[in-house]
């Protein structure tokens, strides 16, 4: 699966654009099928440095690279996945959707 598609790329603002918005929009999920972690794309520098919210053992905003996402492997060769289902939406949207979990 591609994780990065061109319409992403154009709809992904540039890092460091949305560091004074309270509450900016998350454009993509990638996610893995056998563990809980998922990474949430706000910001990327249009090569390969997103800015994020990322759930793994702590859910936080930080810097995750598409070539890390790409190179991880699972169990019987297992890769990340971008949800191809997902809409964009406001971080607190996210956070909401999580919390508890």
């Amino acid at each position: 699966m591609q994780l990065l598609t061109k319409e992403i790329i154009t709809k992904l603002p540039a890092l460091y654009t949305q560091e004074n918005e309270n509450d900016p929009m998350v454009v993509c999920k990638f996610f893995t099928v056998w563990t809980n972690w998922t990474w949430y794309g706000i910001e990327f520098d249009g090569q390969d440095l997103f800015f994020g919210y990322v759930l793994g053992h702590e859910a936080e905003l930080g810097y995750f690279r598409l070539s890390e996402l790409q190179g991880l492997k699972g169990p019987m060769g297992l890769s990340i996945e971008r949800d191809m289902y997902f809409n964009p939406c406001k971080l607190s949207e996210i956070k909401k959707l999580h919390e508890g979990v």
